[in-house]
């Protein structure tokens, strides 16, 4: 690795080092640390040895519930101008949303969250010119704002239309989200609760419990134990990217 690599590899650990060691150690009532992820010193490299995914059960999703959306939100604050929020309408970020989905031959509507589906094979990280698009060593995608240069060809490439690009001016940000004009930003699976050992914001929000939160590599987490014995899919199973999101119902 040459000397530039080598800096700028540090840049982006001490940058996600220090969104890390922001976060709360709290746990929510009904968290099992077991099932989630082990907490770790933001000094240390992610590792390999975990997959970090979420199984979502579309049979759960209620239709007009958007509990894991306003989560995000809340935790970011890139949702519509208000109180508890730091963005205007026109942002229209993609951190995450809920889609609908009607069968033309049934008539039959179902819903559910679409977000970057952290791929093990992500396009976005293959045609980004700098290295800002990324994926760490436990399947996590994440973009580096200190070298983005908003050139958007991750939009482009990005299958499920899970980046958004920051047109405006943003003040008064959540410290474990800095945004920036000029960037492109999505779902990172909540990082730095991870690191933590915390569940993903949207994932502890939702009322029906139809998301599981776990590491892909363990065959004793919740996740692996429910895909094993109920299964699961990819959407767009076909690009063979191996996403770390998964679907059951559709």
């Amino acid at each position: 690795m040459d000397k530039k690599s080598n800096q700028t590899d540090q840049a982006r650990r001490r940058f996600f080092g220090q969104v890390a060691a922001v976060a709360s150690l709290t746990v929510a009532p009904g968290v099992i640390l077991q099932q989630v992820a082990h907490a770790r010193s933001p000094e240390e490299p992610a590792s390999d040895k975990n997959r970090w995914g979420i199984l979502i059960n579309t049979n759960k999703c209620a239709e007009g519930c958007d509990a894991c959306v306003t989560a995000c939100q809340d935790e970011y604050g890139w949702g519509p101008n208000g109180p508890e929020t730091r963005s205007s309408d026109l942002q229209k970020a993609q951190w995450i949303r809920k889609v609908k989905l009607t069968d033309k031959q049934t008539g039959h509507v179902q819903t559910l969250p679409l977000m970057c589906q952290h791929c093990e094979h992500p396009p976005c990280v293959d045609v980004c010119p700098t290295g800002a698009s990324m994926k760490r060593a436990d399947g996590i995608v994440l973009v580096d704002k200190h070298i983005c240069i908003g050139c958007r060809y991750c939009m482009m490439a990005c299958p499920y239309k899970a980046r958004s690009f920051i047109h405006e001016e943003l003040h008064d940000q959540k410290v474990n989200a800095p945004r920036g004009k000029g960037t492109v930003e999505s779902c990172t699976l909540c990082v730095q609760r991870v690191d933590a050992g915390r569940q993903p914001a949207c994932v502890e929000a939702c009322p029906e419990q139809a998301m599981i939160f776990g590491d892909l590599k363990d065959p004793e987490s919740a996740i692996s134990r429910e895909l094993r014995e109920n299964g699961g899919e990819q959407i767009r199973a076909d690009l063979g990217l191996n996403t770390g999101i998964r679907y059951q119902g559709l």
